[in-house]
């Protein structure tokens, strides 16, 4: 399996879907949904609702978060949205507004 890059330059509106790994360090605005991991790196910026396996957060994402195993928030990401998956880590120096639903 490899992964699929929206590298710096990039913006992509509308519906991204992918069987792979998603990587983001451009621009996405709409909808991701991924079979694998979305990685949003520190530059990434993501306006859009998220389905994933699990989501790492690096960058800023504007958009609700649906995660069948996990959502890494880490130092420097910023979310602002809803998060449903079964675990949550939220690092040091990381900023998240919204709601968290961790039930089955």
């Amino acid at each position: 399996m490899s992964a699929t890059v929206i590298g710096p330059g990039i913006t992509i509106e509308g519906e991204v879907s992918s069987d792979d790994e998603v990587v983001v360090g451009g621009v996405v605005r709409g909808k991701l949904n991924v079979a694998g991991q979305v990685t949003v790196e520190a530059d990434g910026v993501v306006e859009a609702d998220i389905e994933a396996k699990s989501v790492s957060v690096g960058g800023h994402v504007t958009g609700n978060i649906q995660a069948s195993e996990r959502v890494d928030l880490l130092a420097g990401g910023r979310l602002v949205g809803d998060v449903t998956a079964a675990r949550l880590t939220i690092a040091d120096g990381a900023v998240f507004k919204g709601n968290v639903d961790m039930g089955s």
